[in-house]
């Protein structure tokens, strides 16, 4: 993921918004393959979906801490997760259905309680109970499962980072 060509398209992003730092923008496409794998899809998404496993990626790679990640890269509330999406939408390096829109990402869950009052170590199993009809539960719900399932340190071939972007 970490070519010149997206480096300088999240510069480009960042200059026009200013508001989220670069990690976020990986994290965001993190995310995206998480979510692919658990569903089981190589396309679209719903907004929903993905902040279902932006939930649950943060909650397995940041624990309790995930609220507090976000705060310093910028993003508050699921609708931040929205206008980074659309941002990347914007620079061409993600796609989306006409009938997407930032809206989609508005309200979806409180931070507060997802990443902090209701967290346990067992959460990362609860996060798919009220999941879309046809979402792998398995997928997301044991953090010890096999890394085709999308744990561990396995985040997929979809995303690149070298060493010296890690987060």
């Amino acid at each position: 993921m970490s070519t010149p060509d997206f480096e300088a398209a999240i510069a480009e992003i960042r200059t026009r918004d200013p508001r989220y730092a670069r990690e976020v923008y990986i994290f965001v496409f993190e995310s995206l393959a998480y979510t692919q794998r658990a569903l089981g899809r190589s396309h679209h998404v719903t907004g929903q979906e993905l902040l279902d496993g932006i939930r649950a990626l943060a909650q397995e790679q940041f624990g309790y801490l995930a609220r507090t990640v976000f705060n310093e890269w910028g993003v508050h509330t699921t609708g931040d997760f929205g206008r980074l999406v659309f941002n990347l939408v914007q620079a061409n390096l993600m796609g989306k259905q006409d009938s997407d829109t930032p809206e989609d990402f508005e309200n979806h869950y409180d931070f507060a309680e997802a990443f902090e009052r209701d967290w346990r170590p067992d959460t990362v199993a609860r996060v798919t109970a009220n999941a879309p009809e046809g979402f792998d539960e398995g997928a997301f719900g044991d953090p010890g499962g096999p890394p085709d399932a999308g744990h561990g340190d396995d985040h997929g071939d979809d995303v690149d980072i070298s060493e010296d972007d890690a987060l």
